[in-house]
């Protein structure tokens, strides 16, 4: 009995890495591994003596249409910033979370999200998923004190340019503890 559970073990262990190994499966099934890995991952706010104050700056990028603009960081409104690309198993496993988010608190801060990807590819990714995001594309290296070669990179920066929170990897923005420090944030 032993061995035949061990076989089948087996097998199934077999099969779903034959399926990552297909490009048409690997993806999806890397987006649910990491929706899994969310549901315990919830961001943290930096503890306040290791958390890094920016210079306020003008972050100049292009808007999906090609249109250049500057996003103001650290200038009076909380930003969530993220760098994320449509290729990246983990962002595309936020990205809900990140879109909910939006939905209740675009008004009330900045959402910048970055990428660095073909902008006809990020434009029928948003809509093929019904995404109504604010994607930009940088049209300046990225600040240093912000630099990370790890996507999804997120920040939290409150309203004075202090990084409150910087997650690498996938999360669940949409939390109550997120959205319990974005309204201690947004109320200062």
């Amino acid at each position: 009995m032993k061995k035949k559970i061990f076989s089948v073990s087996n097998s199934i262990l077999l099969v779903f890495l034959a399926l990552l190994l297909i490009p048409q499966t690997r993806t999806p099934i890397q987006v649910a591994i990491n929706r899994v890995k969310m549901l315990v991952l919830s961001p943290s706010a930096i503890d306040e003596v290791e958390q890094t104050q920016l210079q306020p700056f003008n972050y100049e990028v292009k808007d999906l249409n090609g249109t250049s603009t500057m996003v103001e960081v650290g200038m009076g409104r909380v930003a969530f910033l993220s760098y994320w690309a449509t290729w990246c198993p983990p962002c595309i496993a936020e990205l809900p979370s990140i879109q909910k988010l939006h939905v209740d608190y675009g008004d009330k801060m900045d959402f910048i999200l970055l990428t660095n990807e073909d902008p006809a590819v990020v434009r029928r990714f948003l809509e093929k998923q019904r995404y109504k995001l604010p994607v930009y594309f940088p049209s300046i290296t990225t600040p240093e004190v912000l630099y990370e070669t790890s996507i999804p990179t997120n920040y939290i920066i409150d309203a004075s340019g202090k990084i409150i929170i910087k997650e690498t990897g996938a999360a669940d923005w949409n939390s109550p503890k997120v959205r319990k420090l974005l309204d201690s944030l947004i109320a200062n």
